[in-house]
């Protein structure tokens, strides 16, 4: 029988290529071909694509099917649902998946009566985040293996209640399990109640595990110190089956520490495969400095001589340090020093203004920029919101939810026309922005006069309307008078109920003045088709809920569409499209915090660590509410606040390492001595901060400075 390996080694180790080349070796010794596939994990789904791609790349004519953890326990319980059903666990609705902004949306309309009488409520915690908190308890109790009864037992023995409080956690235990049980009746599933099904019913079940044994012949999972401790049942009967199994661990690793991930639990497996160490690469700061400086971090007694590869930027304010960072990628860009897919920004957190100050100056000088997973509330676009409000038109009874302003900006979206000969997506330009008919000004004029606001049916009344319609110009009067056309005949086919549901309306209107979305930039077609993917899943559990509900089935649809535009106004981030990257990619530097670049397995040559001194190093990204309770090494003792130092110091030191693996030949230490709010720094790299050399400021023109500054 084939040994299962496994292999051990630092980030940029190579791990990933040695688990396919040694899958590869295993496939060489084979006799024959199997049809049935092999059974092959990645920790996200970019990194899955990325495997996928080179299991391809070396045994084409071998079939593996790739997925991540969680994706998989939700696909193996909806395809194993008639089993859960026969099983009296589950009732006979087929099974419809909750994405996580319609999770929160139904589970805060199922709580609000708790909410409201105060039962559920902990200081200090708003009731966004205090449902955020319960759900997210859930799942981490499902894949810990930790049954949604023994939750409140958990948070009573490891967490003091509020004093305000005392019955809190039993208050929570009674509310989650009141979430599953609703779910579960209307056939409703989320990753979390996924993750319980597969591992309290499923995977113990005799049935499926026969159909598990022949329906893979090997094991693959890549950085299994990002996976649940679920994973580790799985994995365990997997081998027990008689499958070999290949592993990759990295002891500095545990990205998703507190997301869920249990990298104590999953390091068990080494002993029961063949251990391979691997040397740790040669040409990155982090094989001379990682260990030193994850030294100096926890014990700043002695000031360390930092290398001349590490060097620091430093001001005084932080406006002026974003635009110092910016200048320092510019000038080292054009200089040739580095390319700009060679250099990343990357911060504990990434607030808009910072995103927006780098984005705006490296695009000045002709440097495109990427923000890696850059997810913002789809109602930060103007786009969205044009459509947004073009449904409010539309249906009646939303009146209330559109004003003057909103009827502008949907006039000058929908009035713009299409770049003409836009840049390759390969080439390192921006996109042009396209002009519109209708500019801001005519925009005003029409609103002024031809826009009859009403709480029941809002329309627009003819250019005509306005006496001096001449002003508008013949552009924009025949631009609004397409649109108002194009409206009116919308509302009178959605009095007939000519139109299936809002997604389609949406759909047309995409079409009609959006062009399909072809001849916009990647980044707005994404926005675009998260909003129709958003909708058409909104929809599809709207109908659901429907069908089991007869008085929301009498109430006219204009209220859901109502809950749909307070849903994404309400700064909803929703969940990305597929697929989450672009086909074809240009030089950019990328923008990113930490947690995403590490997620991402991101190197390059240079880093630009922004906001250095910020305590964020420290205390950012802590991962999610008592997920410390749900480890496997967890004491059993209450969670103290030395307890959560300690893990965060041991999540900055990885963090440390992980970075310096994953440069190549600088890194720069950017501080400001003032936060944004104006307090003074003093985070835990500030001892490295001093220890840097300090490099020159660059002076940028008088034009970059007022336009950083805007």
């Amino acid at each position: 029988m084939q040994p299962s390996i496994w292999i051990v080694g630092t980030s940029r180790s190579g791990k990933t290529g040695r688990l396919v080349q040694r899958f590869g070796e295993w496939v060489s010794a084979l006799e024959a071909i199997s049809e049935t596939p092999a059974l092959a994990f990645a920790a996200i789904g970019d990194n899955r694509l990325d495997l996928s791609d080179r299991l391809v790349a070396q045994q084409a004519q071998y079939p593996v099917e790739t997925a991540t953890p969680a994706g998989f326990f939700l696909s193996e319980v909806v395809l194993f649902y008639p089993l859960l059903v026969e099983r009296g666990v589950v009732g006979t609705q087929f099974p419809l998946r909750l994405r996580p902004e319609t999770e929160q949306a139904l589970a805060t309309r199922l709580w609000q009566p708790r909410l409201d009488e105060g039962t559920l409520t902990l200081p200090g915690v708003s009731d966004y985040f205090l449902v955020r908190r319960m759900l997210d308890l859930l799942q981490l109790a499902a894949l810990a293996e930790v049954p949604p009864e023994d939750i409140a037992p958990l948070l009573q023995q490891g967490l003091a209640p509020p004093e305000t409080q005392p019955n809190l956690w039993l208050h929570i235990g009674e509310a989650i399990a009141q979430w599953r049980d609703w779910c579960l009746e209307r056939g409703l599933l989320t990753y979390g109640i996924a993750a319980d099904l597969y591992s309290r019913y499923l995977l113990p079940d005799g049935t499926y595990q026969a159909r598990l044994r022949d329906r893979f012949s090997a094991l693959l999972a890549d950085d299994v110190d990002e996976y649940p401790a679920i994973a580790h049942t799985l994995f365990a009967h997997l081998l027990d089956a008689g499958l070999p199994g290949f592993f990759t661990y990295n002891p500095q690793g545990a990205v998703r520490w507190g997301l869920g991930a249990d990298p104590s639990r999953l390091g068990t497996l080494a002993e029961r495969c063949q251990v391979e160490t691997l040397d740790p690469p040669g040409e990155t700061l982090g094989t001379d400095w990682a260990d030193a400086l994850a030294g100096w971090v926890r014990e700043p007694v002695l000031l360390p001589e930092l290398p001349e590869a590490m060097q620091s930027i430093q001001t005084v304010s932080r406006a002026q340090l974003l635009r110092e960072t910016a200048e320092q990628v510019a000038q080292a860009i054009h200089s040739g020093q580095v390319r700009p897919d060679e250099v990343a920004i990357i911060g504990p957190g990434l607030d808009a203004i910072a995103r927006y100050t780098l984005r705006e100056i490296l695009t000045r000088r002709g440097i495109a920029v990427e923000a890696l997973n850059d997810q913002q509330p789809l109602a930060a676009s103007p786009m969205i919101r044009a459509l947004l409000s073009l449904l409010a038109l539309v249906y009646p009874g939303l009146g209330r939810l559109i004003n003057r302003e909103a009827i502008a900006e949907l006039l000058i979206v929908l009035s713009q026309t299409p770049v003409q000969n836009p840049p390759s997506p390969i080439q390192n330009l921006a996109v042009p922005e396209p002009s519109p008919m209708i500019d801001p000004v005519r925009a005003g004029l029409i609103v002024d006069h031809c826009f009859v606001p009403d709480p029941n049916r809002p329309h627009l009344l003819p250019a005509t309307a306005f006496p001096r319609w001449d002003r508008l110009g013949y552009r924009a009067s025949q631009a609004y008078e397409s649109i108002r056309l194009w409206i009116e005949t919308q509302q009178a086919q959605q009095q007939q109920r000519l139109i299936p549901s809002p997604a389609t309306l949406l759909d047309r209107a995409i079409q009609q003045f959006l062009y399909g979305g072809s001849t916009l930039p990647y980044d707005r077609l994404a926005a675009l088709r998260e909003l129709m993917e958003t909708a058409q899943h909104f929809w599809e559990v709207e109908s659901r809920l429907r069908q089991m509900d007869a008085l929301r089935n009498a109430a006219p649809p204009s209220e859901s569409v109502q809950d749909f535009i307070e849903l994404l106004r309400g700064g909803t981030i929703t969940a990305d499209p597929y697929p989450v990257r672009p086909l074809i990619t240009r030089p950019a530097v990328t923008l990113a915090t930490i947690f995403q670049y590490r997620a991402n397995r991101c190197a390059h040559r240079w880093q630009f660590w922004l906001d250095a001194g910020s305590p964020l190093w420290l205390i950012g990204g802590g991962g999610l509410f008592a997920a410390p309770l749900f480890l496997s090494n967890w004491s059993g003792q209450r969670w103290t606040a030395a307890d959560a130092l300690e893990a965060d110091q041991n999540r900055l030191e990885r963090q440390l390492r992980d970075l310096l693996y994953r440069a190549d030949e600088r890194v720069f230490l950017c501080h400001s001595d003032l936060s944004t709010s104006g307090q003074e720094q003093s985070g835990p790299l500030l001892t490295l901060v001093n220890a840097a050399r300090a490099i020159a400021p660059q002076v940028a023109s008088q034009e970059e400075a007022i336009a950083a500054e805007r």
